[in-house]
């Protein structure tokens, strides 16, 4: 492969990234990332590998037939919170990339100390064994950080409400707002900010070297699972509403669907991230939020587009009720809250890497629920086993 250069015209060597949580939405993508257009060797890790299998040599085929990438993963199962093999691992890498959480809002209050582990505690080593062996870490976290705006508690119809000071959320500057702690809801964002801090502190008293990911809503293919099909359980709303729609069943809105969302689409969101990978010297030390603030609907716009789009791709007749609102206790249990708005202020990463996101939302959402049709439908139909993906 020609030799690449980075943002400052130098060639980019060569690295070993471990890759905890490969196995999972954002991974998988990153890995077809890194393995189709880069040299780097990735060691992932994780519990499941279903989503990168198609990447994975399978000699035991006996087709004799290997990948043009072979060699450049390996994968690792295992549980990083009680596996000794990870220093090892991290040792072995040139980077090391945490991607590794319980990141589904129906868990957080149904399962806040499971969240509170998973997204703090089991993070702890990893922190620990790079700031040890002086790797580089790119952590991430997530925009649910910032809570809630400070505009949400103006009168609704306060004219503040509209300026973006009070809404727009920048990583140097915007508070973390969350809601009391019966709300358990925030026990993710806590752990998150928590760990976050650490990974900070680090940096500035022992020279860890990092970078931080704010992802906001990336979307598209391979993302979360379908309940019943492959997973069990409440996704995120993407997966969720996909689930309504192949059931021909209306899409659910907790209380009207009234919360502001941005969307990205996850291959613009992992170009950003492998620009963070081979701009070191320009990533390190800061915290990135990665999102796409054009995209911005509510929870209502979004099902309407989504259930439209998908009569387009599967030629299905729309339902004539195609939403249904739902209370947040019905739909999630006691214990939640939410955010407001989450508009990302792109000032920083543009400054420091370059990067702007690019596919609308029409788009990002037609492809993915292209995917999911074509991956789902007949499965969904005949209420059989777990799907192929590819």
């Amino acid at each position: 492969m020609a030799s690449k250069m980075d943002l400052d015209g130098k060639p980019i060597a060569t690295i070993t990234i471990c890759m905890i949580g490969a196995g999972g939405f954002i991974g998988s993508h990153l890995c077809e990332k890194l393995l189709f257009e880069t040299s780097h060797t990735i060691l992932a890790v994780d519990v499941y590998n279903d989503k990168i299998n198609h990447l994975l040599d399978h000699p035991e085929s006996g087709s004799g037939s290997k990948h043009p990438w072979s060699g450049r993963i390996q994968f690792h199962r295992l549980n990083i919170k009680n596996d000794s093999r990870l220093e090892g691992l991290i040792k072995m890498s040139d980077l090391t990339i945490n991607l590794a959480a319980i990141c589904t809002p129906a868990d957080y209050n149904t399962r806040p100390l499971d969240t509170i582990y998973s997204n703090f505690i089991d993070a702890l080593p990893v922190v620990k064994y790079c700031t040890e062996n002086k790797k580089r870490l790119i952590h991430f976290s997530t925009c649910e950080v910032y809570g809630k705006t400070i505009g949400s508690f103006l009168p609704k119809d306060h004219p503040l409400r509209q300026d973006p000071e009070f809404y727009v959320l920048k990583e140097d500057e915007s508070p973390c707002i969350f809601g009391s702690i019966d709300k358990q809801r925030w026990s993710y964002a806590c752990a998150k900010q928590l760990i976050e801090r650490l990974i900070y502190a680090e940096g500035a008293e022992n020279g860890l070297e990092f970078s931080i990911v704010r992802p906001y809503n990336w979307i598209g293919p391979r993302m979360d699972f379908i309940p019943g099909v492959d997973g069990e359980g409440v996704p995120r709303v993407l997966a969720c509403f996909s689930d309504n729609l192949l059931r021909g069943e209306p899409l659910k809105l907790v209380d009207g669907g009234e919360s502001q969302r941005t969307f990205i689409y996850i291959k613009d969101a992992i170009e950003a991230v492998l620009l963070m990978i081979e701009n070191p010297k320009r990533a390190n030390g800061h915290i990135f939020n990665v999102g796409n603030p054009n995209n911005e609907v509510t929870v209502r716009q979004l099902a309407e587009m989504m259930a439209k789009i998908y009569g387009k791709v599967s030629g299905e007749k729309m339902l004539d009720v195609p939403t249904i609102d739902v209370t947040a206790k019905e739909f999630y249990g006691e214990g939640y809250d939410d955010s407001d708005k989450r508009i990302p202020d792109m000032t920083i990463i543009n400054k420091q890497l370059g990067w702007n996101p690019k596919t609308s939302l029409w788009d990002l959402l037609e492809s993915t629920l292209t995917y999911q049709h074509k991956t789902y439908s007949q499965v969904v139909k005949r209420g059989i086993a777990k799907p192929t993906a590819n």
